[in-house]
């Protein structure tokens, strides 16, 4: 009798025990923070994950401009085809403007290079963004992003939005550098500024959905490099970017027209610089397109590009 009293008394105790510790665990449940699913909170992680990496070390970003500022600095100033017009005998200063404003729609080359030089930024910025997508796959953590309730699409979306982001700031660096430099400034304005960013982005959207469409099912870094090697140049000096059409031969000037990039340049120049306008005209300078169809291009290339980036997430990115 006395044991059954003993077992009784234990298995009260126990019980008590074990009602406390469900108490103190569903208290501990309750008090801890709910799992996030919202696509925004995912995409805003993921993103934010490439970025830290990005501008917690400066020497890469440091890195990532000597090249524009060095194309700035030297061959700039030093390749300076305005210049030859002051060779010209007996040319006055008001000849050597107009025949600048006739064959870059602005005062100097400079000026036009420099403009030239925000496409060039985010071109090879908005490049290098599948890299992030062939180490993700190599080092398994695209597996484990994959595993998460976050969807493919934020995924890929995630990668072009952290590429958006560290393009525009180097263009917005690259800019006042040009400046500094002697860049002609008399167009700047928030609305012509706020137009130029605009168009940055779009560009900038489009090509690094485009590069991290290609890296999706890619795990060798020599394969993407040798992609971004294949596509840049031809990008880049295909383009009105460095030299105006005008003075390309006929063949590439056909070919300057199904290139993005142009577009992008060309609306730049007429925001920033003024080369769209009846001053520039009555020089002699042709613009590539009305400022409507650059914009249109580049919405265009940006919404189609994106759309076939995410649709082949889903198709390509495996479990």
């Amino acid at each position: 009798m006395t044991e059954d009293i003993s077992r009784s008394t234990v298995t009260v105790q126990a019980q008590a025990v074990e009602e406390k510790r469900e108490r103190e665990a569903e208290r501990e449940f309750r008090a801890a923070p709910k799992l996030n699913k919202s696509p925004i909170h995912g995409l805003w992680a993921l993103t934010n994950r490439d970025l830290v990496k990005w501008y917690k070390n400066p020497i890469q970003l440091i890195i990532s401009l000597v090249q524009p500022v060095v194309w700035l600095a030297l061959f700039g100033k030093a390749f300076n085809l305005g210049g030859l017009f002051s060779s010209i005998p007996g040319a006055s200063p008001a000849t050597i403007a107009f025949e600048n404003l006739k064959t870059f729609g602005t005062t100097s080359y400079f000026s036009y290079l420099g403009a030239g030089m925000l496409a060039f930024i985010i071109l090879f910025t908005a490049a290098f963004s599948g890299m992030s997508v062939v180490w993700d796959r190599r080092f398994g953590f695209m597996n484990k992003a994959m595993s998460t309730p976050v969807g493919r699409g934020a995924i890929v979306t995630a990668k072009v939005l952290q590429s958006v982001v560290r393009s525009l700031i180097q263009a917005a660096i690259v800019l006042l550098i040009a400046v500094a430099l002697g860049m002609d400034t008399s167009n700047f304005s928030v609305i012509t500024l706020s137009g130029t960013f605009v168009m940055l982005f779009l560009m900038t959207f489009g090509l690094s959905s485009l590069f991290v469409m290609l890296a999706l099912r890619s795990s060798d870094w020599q394969t993407q490099m040798a992609i971004i090697n294949l596509l840049n140049l031809p990008l880049l000096f295909a383009s009105n970017a460095m030299l105006p059409v005008g003075l390309m031969p006929g063949w590439l000037q056909s070919v300057i027209r199904f290139n993005p990039v142009s577009y992008a340049v060309d609306g730049v120049r007429q925001m920033l610089l003024g080369s769209g306008s009846a001053a520039a005209s009555a020089a002699g300078y042709s613009i590539l397109a009305p400022l409507w169809v650059d914009f249109s291009v580049l919405i265009g290339f940006a919404a189609v590009l994106s759309v076939l980036g995410i649709v082949l997430s889903w198709r390509l990115l495996s479990k």
